[in-house]
C-alpha cells in the first residue's frame, strides 16, 4: 500500500511527526506552504492564526505535487488552531476532494491544549463519516514522551 502524508507545520510539530510517521511507512511527504506565510511568534501568531482558522479561510498555497493516483492511503498532519484544521489543510482538502473519496484517509492533529472538536471538522471537511485512524498529541516535538512516541507507532500500525 503506497501511503502519502500531506501536512502543515508552523511550529515544527506536525513535521517532526509526518518524518517519524514517513520512517515507519516509507511514505511520501507533501509538506503544505503557504505563499503568504503566518506569523510564528507572539501575539500575532495567534491573532493572524485563530482569525484564519475561524474565518475557514483557505489561503493560496505554494504549488505542490499530489497524484492521487499514485496512492493507497491519504494522511493529513495538521496543527490544532482555534479548535480546527489549519487553513493550508483546508485548502488542500478543498483543491483534491474528489481525488480523496475512495482512499484510505488517516489525520493526525498536534496540539499546545485542547483539541476541541477538530477531529469532527476535519471529517466534515474530508466529507467522510469515520478515518482509518485517528491521533491528537500535544507537543510532540517540544515535549517528547514515551507516550507520543508509542502513539505514534499505534497510529502507523493502524494502518
Amino acid at each position: 500500500m503506497k501511503t502519502v502524508i500531506v501536512y502543515y507545520s508552523l511550529s515544527g510539530n506536525t513535521k517532526y511527526v509526518t518524518e517519524k510517521m514517513a520512517d515507519t511507512l516509507g511514505a511520501d511527504m507533501i509538506p503544505l506552504v503557504p505563499k503568504k506565510t503566518y506569523p510564528d511568534s507572539g501575539f500575532k501568531k495567534f491573532f493572524w492564526g485563530g482569525k484564519s482558522a475561524i474565518m475557514g479561510e483557505k489561503p493560496a498555497l505554494e504549488p505542490y505535487t499530489f497524484q492521487a493516483d499514485d496512492y493507497d492511503c491519504v494522511i493529513l498532519g495538521t496543527p490544532v488552531w482555534a479548535g480546527t484544521i489549519a487553513p493550508p489543510l483546508r485548502t488542500f482538502i478543498a483543491e483534491n476532494l474528489s481525488a480523496l473519496q475512495g482512499k484510505r484517509l488517516a489525520v493526525f492533529v498536534c496540539c499546545s491544549g485542547g483539541p476541541g472538536k477538530v477531529m469532527e471538522k476535519a471529517k466534515k471537511a474530508l466529507e467522510v463519516e469515520t478515518v482509518a485512524a485517528e491521533l491528537i498529541l500535544i507537543d510532540p516535538k517540544d515535549k517528547p514522551s514515551e507516550e507520543n512516541e508509542a502513539k505514534i507507532v499505534d497510529f502507523c500500525n493502524q494502518l
